[in-house]
């Protein structure tokens, strides 16, 4: 009798978890109609709109994935949402592959649910960014490793090069690839005579040859991408001291990608293992091993940089591939469950937030506001005949307005400002000397209705700025974001 009971409750428990999955997925469905365009989305489908070898802030391949969408199926958000949300399918797909060579039956399960519940899989799902081919092509890489050193499939090593590359082509972090498979030839004993194989290198010849296009375009420009992700991000370093809040934010937004349940346990379970096997009472094997090299070296370097530079959360992402699948064998059901109700409720949450928006976001990374900020601005167009339209926000504004108005919207460049992709897409600022513009300034964390008063670059460059009235974001009756405008008269582009 008691064993029934206990294999009822054991049922009992599989059914809660797969409702509560099945929740997360619908949520996740659901929400590629009804989740709005976000920033992120409108710069690289102007990425796509702009075909090249690479691109100013990242490599080229999420530019390629949205224009092949958008060409097939139409300039619409939810075709963007569902690239996305197709891409990371496969992801999840090849995540379920790579588990399966490393795990029995009952722990590959496992690992699946757990990547299902986390919000790092939610993201991706719904919001374009570099990180979503790269996640793909970083987890068919290690399918690809795994079949050349432990099924000794030789023709694989240069697929594996292909993908490495492809990762590459997604963002430069896929650097931290070949880095941790050197870094395993380099541990292991058995694998390590690999270093020195005709196979190693011509994986590193396929490697260089499709990252190439990423390589030629640094070229011409100056390495302008590559100055841009390591000096100019190494100078910011070294200008932060030691700061306790952006390791704490670290933590927080780690805890948060991946659900606090899943990443305090990998946590807990990681520092558990190395210390025995720092005291020599566990030997890791092989397969292990292969994990770790790719997880370890790509959390542990952000873990340290976040003690003097503010980490994004999603630049961690790629590690916890096999983060995850490591220490998915050490997960028992109890804590399962946890992960899955607390994902559960956290998705619960997000449906809310995405249909009610109960809470106002103070930041311009939101998906409020953008169309109606669009009509609005087309009409003070309508009123202003003649005028182009900027902003000066690094990208967010003016990627914004350029995907809802589908027409030339200027960025900071046109203030003497560095405008990261707008830099490089060929615009002639010279012809629109003498011209009047229309400058949209995003006020996130507006206070009140206070008058404006404008940048003091627009007087530098325009003859004359006038303050118009502001444009407000309402929803049920509550103003929920802010832009300022300003017609400016007369403009004299910066010189050089």
């Amino acid at each position: 009798m008691q064993n029934v009971l206990s294999e009822k409750s054991i049922c009992n428990k599989r059914e809660l978890i797969l409702f509560s999955i099945g929740f997360i997925v619908l949520v996740r469905l659901i929400s590629i109609g009804a989740f709005g365009l976000m920033p992120q989305d409108a710069y690289y489908q102007f990425y796509g709109e702009h075909l090249a070898l690479s691109y100013f802030d990242h490599p080229p391949m999420i530019a390629y994935i949205l224009r092949i969408f958008t060409s097939l199926l139409g300039r619409f958000s939810f075709v963007i949402k569902f690239a996305d949300s197709l891409v990371t399918a496969f992801s999840f797909y090849f995540f379920w592959r790579l588990s399966d060579r490393f795990l029995d039956a009952e722990d590959a399960k496992k690992s699946v649910l757990l990547f299902l519940s986390t919000l790092m899989f939610t993201i991706l799902s719904l919001v374009s960014t570099p990180d979503v081919p790269l996640v793909l092509f970083w987890i068919i890489s290690l399918i690809n490793l795994h079949s050349a050193l432990f099924l000794e499939k030789k023709l694989c090593w240069l697929s594996a090069g292909l993908f490495m590359g492809l990762a590459f082509d997604s963002k430069y972090t896929a650097v931290l690839l070949p880095g941790g498979l050197g870094l395993f030839l380099l541990i292991s004993n058995k694998f390590r005579s690999y270093l020195y194989s005709k196979h190693f290198f011509g994986m590193l010849t396929v490697f260089l040859i499709t990252i190439s296009p990423v390589i030629i375009w640094n070229v011409q420009h100056d390495f302008a991408s590559l100055r841009f992700q390591s000096q100019s991000r190494m100078q910011s370093i070294e200008r932060t001291n030691f700061d306790i809040f952006n390791f704490l934010g670290f933590i927080g937004h780690q805890a948060a990608v991946l659900i606090p349940i899943l990443f305090f346990v990998l946590i807990y379970f990681l520092a558990r293992e190395s210390g025995k096997f720092l005291q020599r009472k566990l030997s890791f094997t092989q397969e292990n091993i292969f994990l770790l090299s790719f997880f370890i070296p790509g959390f542990a370097v952000f873990f340290l940089l976040s003690f003097f530079y503010w980490v994004k959360l999603n630049w961690t992402m790629p590690a916890y591939i096999t983060g995850i699948i490591w220490v998915s064998r050490f997960f028992n059901q109890r804590q399962l469950i946890w992960q899955v109700l607390l994902s559960f409720l956290i998705h619960i949450a997000l449906a809310i937030e995405i249909f009610f928006y109960p809470f106002h976001v103070d930041s311009d990374d939101t998906w409020i506001g953008w169309k109606e900020l669009s009509d609005q601005v087309r009409i003070r167009q309508q009123q202003n005949p003649g005028s182009f339209v900027f902003s000066a926000d690094d990208y967010k504004t003016s990627a914004m307005l350029h995907y809802y108005l589908n027409e030339p919207v200027y960025s900071q460049n046109i203030i003497g400002k560095p405008a990261l992709q707008f830099d490089y897409v060929g615009t002639d600022l010279k012809s629109l000397t003498g011209k009047n513009a229309l400058f949209i300034d995003s006020d996130p964390d507006f206070l009140d209705n206070e008058d404006d008063k404008p940048p003091k670059e627009l007087t530098q460059y325009f003859d004359h700025v006038e303050k118009l009235d502001p444009i407000w974001i309402m929803r049920n009756g509550t103003p929920v974001r802010k832009f300022s405008v300003f017609s400016c008269f007369d403009y004299h582009p910066p010189h050089g």
